[in-house]
């Protein structure tokens, strides 16, 4: 119960980031390009990475054939997720993408009974359902459900919602065999890897490799890249493989619906953005959603014939 305690606070903080981190995306997008921020954001958490490692007393200890067991779990997360996600955001806004985010836990659900065998109760099929009603009401209601007109971008914030669900499924699985140190750390170096010869290869054809550190010289882009690769890559890749670790995908995804809520939320205190009632109310469905998809859930039935 007292892991399960953790994994349940650990997937909050991590909604929160995560949350938050489309607002900070977006300010970023205003100053470089998405592979730049994509290079820059692992290339910051790669150096925490590192330097979470030497103050950790356990070494790492991982070869080729580990390598080339976690690679898929990095291709899905964090590559193609944030990926998918900062080029969503540069054809779309934020509310859409958080309403097409809401589909996350729908897939993980499906590639959790195809793939894990993970049996949902009719009572999480309803709750998960719920959430995302929550969700989709709210941002309904902001007025954004008449103007998603961008395919490309919504294209992409989908398949980035496929990308996490899939990262859910397969994480599941290497969180019982690698330690999450290990994990997070060989998913960060390989994302750094990628996206840094990626962006670095497109300024060299270019003519344009001055541009490369440019976004370094705005103040804004700085605290933002900070953010997106100290916080939003690195602490939520060992969030998640930690949460991943204790409890079921199809539950852990579910908590995707309260990063959306507090990406609104974000958009009332830091943009003095009017709040309204139907905020509260699809705040209280999507609550209501998570806490009931947890409980009706395997473990929760369980436990309730038990007592």
């Amino acid at each position: 119960m007292a892991d399960k305690r953790k994994a349940y606070i650990a997937a909050i903080i991590y909604a929160f980031i995560i949350g938050l981190s489309f607002m900070f995306v977006k300010m970023t997008l205003t100053v470089a390009s998405p592979l730049d921020i994509l290079a820059h954001r692992f290339t910051i958490a790669l150096i925490g990475a590192t330097i979470l490692v030497r103050i950790n007393k356990d070494k790492l200890k991982f070869d080729w054939k580990d390598l080339l067991q976690i690679l898929p779990l990095a291709i899905f997360y964090p590559m193609l997720f944030f990926a998918l996600q900062v080029f969503g955001l540069a054809h779309t806004s934020s509310s859409e993408a958080g309403i097409i985010h809401a589909t996350v836990p729908i897939f993980t659900l499906v590639f959790a009974r195809e793939l894990l065998k993970e049996r949902a109760t009719g009572g999480q099929l309803v709750f998960i359902s719920l959430s995302v009603i929550g969700v989709i009401y709210i941002l309904f209601m902001n007025g954004v459900g008449a103007e998603m007109t961008n395919l490309i971008g919504n294209g992409l914030i989908l398949l980035s919602a496929v990308a996490a669900a899939l990262y859910n499924i397969f994480a599941r699985k290497l969180t019982q065999q690698y330690s999450l140190l290990t994990l997070t750390y060989v998913m960060t170096l390989i994302g750094f890897i990628v996206f840094n010869v990626i962006a670095i290869g497109n300024h060299v054809m270019n003519g344009t490799i001055k541009q490369f550190s440019q976004p370094l010289m705005h103040t804004d882009f700085v605290i933002s890249i900070l953010y997106l690769g100290i916080l939003s890559s690195l602490v939520t890749s060992y969030l998640s493989n930690f949460v991943l670790s204790k409890i079921e995908a199809s539950k852990m995804s579910v908590f995707s619906n309260f990063a959306t809520l507090i990406t609104i939320l974000a958009g009332v205190v830091f943009l003095q953005e009017e709040f309204h009632l139907y905020h509260l109310v699809g705040a209280i469905v999507i609550i209501i959603g998570v806490v009931g998809t947890n409980y009706f859930g395997e473990g929760g039935r369980h436990k309730s014939r038990e007592t």
